[in-house]
């Protein structure tokens, strides 16, 4: 389900990413949840808010990278 506010998303995410990053995440996940609603255009039996969890992951590994200390950093 679309997150509405940083503040809904998964702890595993809130947790490590800084402010911003959780922001790119909510926003690349809500696109990619509303994308792939149709099954049709996700790859094998991955559901719709895998894909939209792995796309979110994906958008924020755009902007941050991990450092060697495990935080995330703007690259």
């Amino acid at each position: 389900m679309p997150y509405s506010k940083t503040s809904e998303l998964p702890t595993s995410v809130r947790n490590v990413l800084p402010a911003h990053a959780q922001d790119i995440y909510k926003e690349a996940f809500n696109s990619a949840y509303e994308e792939y609603a149709d099954s049709n255009k996700r790859k094998g039996n991955t559901n719709r808010e895998e894909v939209a969890h792995r796309v979110a992951w994906k958008a924020v590994k755009n902007k941050y990278h991990k450092g060697n200390d495990n935080k995330w950093h703007p690259n």
